[in-house]
């Protein structure tokens, strides 16, 4: 975790630092590298299934239910914002609800679509540091707890998704059983360690639970916009296992994992595979589509803090 958090420090860094020959030629080869990843991984699943059947689903496509699932993300979107705002309150800043939306959103598009420059954690790390004079490591744990809530949540759905599936069979006890342990033992070390984070900290992870339940909701729209009339927990239970496996920063946006993931469940659960796959890359899409929105800051970033209330009144005296 330690180390972690120096790298995100130091990636805040670059953006005031100039680069050496080594730095700008490691951050290119990241670039290739999660290129090079991304490209294998679908180059994989597509020797799996045909890519013409992915594209038919796409071509004949419910665009309403599709649509919806878009609004869905985007509200999941918007939830996420809010739920980092409450870490950021327990280091006593109060950020404006609407620079706090306008920075998630730029850090999803630096996230997404610039896969080996700054990344969205860094900027905001950065900006932060820079516009609060807040210890960068203190802005990091608050995004880290964010993150974690994120997982907790995943944990918690899937562990009623395994209740669903008949072809897992385990005894709904266990599963149970560890996600409580775990829970336990996350709060405490949370209280323990860094007390400071934990004020708002079942606030937070309540809406770290609509955060996911939103963005599971966008893949029944997307299973509806399929006219698809069976079982939903194998597809959203692999959807929820694939968002696990894309933690692991190797490829672009977490392309290529997502369907390799989806695939290779094919194998367990009952599922369409050509529809398993289609569901990570449509998800995807929608996923470019609104960090697309963030490039706005980017090509006007007098716009970022607009209209807001001067610095010193976001921050709380102790």
């Amino acid at each position: 975790m330690k180390d972690l958090a120096q790298a995100e420090e130091d990636e805040a860094q670059e953006l005031v630092a100039p680069k050496t020959w080594k730095q700008r030629l490691w951050s290119i080869t990241k670039v290739v590298l999660k290129f090079a990843v991304t490209s294998a991984l679908l180059y994989y699943v597509f020797s799996k299934v045909p890519l013409q059947k992915v594209k038919l689903r796409l071509m004949h496509a419910n665009y309403w239910w599709m649509f919806a699932a878009l609004v869905c993300f985007f509200a999941s979107i918007v939830m996420s914002s809010w739920r980092l705002s409450s870490f950021f309150k327990s280091i006593k800043l109060k950020l404006d609800p609407r620079f706090n939306f306008r920075l998630y959103l730029l850090g999803l598009f630096y996230n997404f679509l610039l896969p080996g420059g700054i990344g969205g954690d860094g900027y905001k790390i950065y900006l932060l540091n820079k516009t609060y004079k807040l210890p960068a490591k203190k802005v990091f744990w608050a995004i880290m707890f964010d993150r974690l809530s994120g997982l907790w949540a995943i944990g918690l759905i899937t562990v009623m998704l395994i209740f669903l599936i008949p072809q897992i069979d385990v005894h709904i006890g266990i599963p149970l059983g560890i996600f409580v342990t775990a829970s336990a033992i996350y709060y405490f070390v949370a209280y323990k360690f860094f007390r400071d984070y934990t004020h708002y900290f079942w606030q937070a992870h309540l809406k770290a639970v609509a955060v996911q339940a939103l963005q599971v909701t966008a893949i029944v729209f997307i299973l509806f916009g399929q006219d698809f009339t069976g079982k939903f927990s194998p597809y959203l239970l692999s959807f929820l296992i694939s968002a696990l496996a894309t933690i692991i920063p190797i490829s672009v946006g977490g392309a290529g994992i997502r369907e390799t993931v989806f695939q290779q469940l094919s194998r367990v659960f009952p599922m369409d595979i050509d529809l398993a796959v289609f569901l990570p890359i449509s998800f995807y899409l929608i996923s470019i589509i609104v960090a697309l929105s963030g490039v706005y800051y980017v090509l006007r970033p007098s716009r970022l803090e607009e209209g807001l209330p001067k610095t010193e009144d976001n921050l709380e005296i102790k």
